[in-house]
């Protein structure tokens, strides 16, 4: 056994977690953008991205929490665009207050049917009430100008729990055509909203899905993330939590794979995943199964490999049990070298990067160091070919890499959030950054576009100036990002 994984976890998940990674396959080169894609805010043909800074300071209240909205563009997510949302911002319901952690956690899709994507945004640390740090949700909903308007979806049994609206995954669980929201609290249960989150706050109805990982108090769910695994129609789930005994003093990081069913996610057919707190879901190999591919970045207590590693579970029509591959910084032709400490796989985000039907990887190191110097980060590109990932022409991504902006500076971080998806409307997805302590956390973005055949490294940074943020306090631009 090994002791306790709470400190090194909580830590890990509290630095990287991770968008949501609802990640739609850019599919082939589209002759022009078209309207009503997953992501597209104002339905002008280009995803839009979604970018957390939950420790911002708004109005002088520290850690309020804000996002900002990189629109894409032929240019470019944020090149002509972008907008920063708090809870100050006209038509957003509640508050800003002190802590609150607006934007620190969110999830895409049109909840509302009306063909423009929407959001939905977790304020953690949200007091309700009397109950403190209840946490709540907020979908702001899209139209031709952008987000606009907002309704607050509330914690449905506020006094059973706290911290409502920490990691959130949208899909469509049962098969309707309808996404659904699911959103996790503090304990080892997800309550699901069904489709149909319209502008008064009415939803399609909801359930609550008791999953298999530890339920004890301060043993929070990390992350859900949703794809269709087995090709059936409906979006699965992946959970990562923890297991171990009762009192939650010896714990270990546990993964299950929850599939969606006619009647939504089901226990049915859960099947235990490797150990990581990053996953994300798509078709690597091009059988048409949704692949899973995890994040172990850490060394000790269940780690894989020194250094951190990623293992993709290949899906099948009976779920993740076509077999299983691990990468490492030492596999052959992978950049870099596995050393104690890297966080190889903090990140990770699927997307096609050359228009080949495959989804291609990007893999997040945020503790790596460069020449040097400490805890800068890196981030490794690999791409999908029908045998599994490639690591011939893998790309490994710095910021001492010729036309990165910025510098690779002790503790930036570098990594700390990666995420593909196709801002250009080329058919072709391209990697956004995110540095979430470059200078003193005040956090940082770079978005990267592809080339047609692999990923462009003249990126172009997006800091506070641009995103309108404070620079008081921490606000780590960049540690979430969905689209």
């Amino acid at each position: 056994m090994h002791r306790s994984l709470r400190t090194t976890l909580a830590t890990a998940t509290a630095a990287a977690l991770t968008g949501g990674l609802l990640v739609a396959g850019a599919g082939a080169a589209a002759a022009a953008p078209t309207a009503g894609l997953q992501g597209d805010f104002n339905r002008d043909g280009y995803r839009d991205l979604a970018v957390s800074a939950a420790g911002a300071t708004v109005k002088g209240h520290s850690g309020a929490g804000a996002l900002t909205v990189l629109y894409g563009s032929p240019a470019g997510a944020g090149a002509q665009k972008t907008q920063t949302i708090t809870q100050e911002t006209p038509g957003v319901p509640g508050t800003a207050e002190k802590g609150d952690a607006f934007g620190g956690h969110t999830a895409t899709a049109d909840f509302n049917g009306d063909g423009y994507a929407d959001l939905a945004i977790g304020a953690r640390f949200e007091d309700v009430g009397s109950d403190v740090d209840g946490g709540t949700v907020t979908v702001v909903f899209g139209s031709a100008t952008g987000l606009t308007g907002g309704v607050t979806v509330a914690d449905p049994t506020s006094t059973k729990h706290d911290h409502f609206g920490s990691v959130m995954a949208a899909g469509d669980f049962n098969g309707d055509g309808k996404p659904d929201l699911a959103v996790t609290a503090d304990n080892n249960r997800i309550d699901v909203f069904r489709g149909g989150i319209s502008k008064s706050g009415t939803t399609g109805g909801r359930y609550t899905l008791t999953t298999p990982v530890l339920a004890v108090e301060g043993h929070d769910i990390f992350n859900v993330t949703a794809g269709n695994v087995n090709n059936d129609g409906r979006t699965d789930l992946v959970v990562d939590g923890y297991e171990g005994d009762a009192t939650g003093e010896w714990s270990y990081n546990a993964n299950y794979y929850l599939p969606g069913s006619s009647s939504g996610i089901t226990t049915t057919g859960a099947r235990k995943l490797p150990a990581g707190i990053i996953t994300d879901i798509g078709d690597t190999n091009g059988d048409s199964f949704g692949d899973i591919v995890v994040g172990n970045s850490w060394d000790t207590d269940g780690g894989v490999a020194k250094g951190g590693a990623v293992q993709v579970v290949y899906g099948t029509a009976g779920g993740p049990t076509g077999g299983k591959d691990t990468i490492t910084q030492d596999s052959p032709g992978v950049p870099g070298s596995s050393e104690t400490g890297d966080g190889f796989g903090w990140e990770l985000s699927l997307g096609d990067i050359n228009g080949d039907g495959l989804q291609d990887l990007a893999v997040g190191a945020a503790n790596e160091d460069i020449g040097g110097v400490a805890d800068t980060g890196m981030v490794t590109v690999m791409y999908g070919t029908p045998s599994g990932f490639s690591t011939s022409g893998a790309q490994a991504i710095e910021q001492d890499t010729p036309g990165v902006p910025g510098a690779s500076e002790k503790l930036d971080g570098f990594g700390g959030e990666v995420f593909l998806s196709d801002t250009t409307g080329d058919g072709k997805a391209d990697l956004t950054v995110g540095v979430p302590w470059e200078n003193a956390q005040d956090g940082y973005v770079v978005a990267f576009r592809s080339d047609g055949t692999k990923i462009s490294t003249a990126g172009r940074g997006i800091g506070l100036t641009a995103a309108g943020i404070s620079t008081a306090g921490t606000p780590r631009l960049g540690a979430n990002i969905s689209g």
